[in-house]
């Protein structure tokens, strides 16, 4: 089967105070040999870009209403009068509020809808058919 690559390099902003940000470069990254989840690089042009990975679903449902709990968090708002998607993230190693362009994001996961559709992931990562093999012996 054939694998599709999504992605999409956009500056983010990593907020540090209700006044302050820093813009951040990132790359979406959906691959659809790994079809439920979303993969973001930050800091993608320097010697030690961050990961991380979680659900599309996740960033899907956060782009209209908040979702999420623990590690990821989503929800849609306004700054400065654009719309918005935060990510607030969580790890050992600290805590990162992100703002990205609702745009953009909805736009990159509109190409991974159709790439894969929702409901279909499954078929993707051939469970279904390794289970038949394993049932036939």
């Amino acid at each position: 089967m054939d694998h599709t690559v999504v992605e999409r390099e956009l500056e983010l902003r990593l907020i540090l105070s209700p006044e302050r940000s820093i813009p951040v470069p990132a790359r979406l990254r959906y691959r659809s040999d790994d079809p439920y989840a979303v993969h973001v690089s930050f800091h993608i042009n320097s010697e030690c870009p961050v990961h991380w990975t979680f659900a599309r679903d996740l960033l899907v449902e956060g782009v209209f209403r908040p979702c999420g709990q623990g590690d990821v968090r989503v929800w849609p708002t306004k700054a400065e009068g654009r719309s918005v998607v935060l990510m607030a993230l969580s790890s050992p190693d600290g805590d990162a509020l992100l703002e990205a362009p609702t745009a953009q994001v909805s736009a990159w996961l509109e190409r991974t809808l159709r790439a894969v559709p929702p409901g279909t992931e499954g078929r993707r990562l051939g469970i279904d058919d390794a289970l038949d093999q394993l049932l036939a012996q």
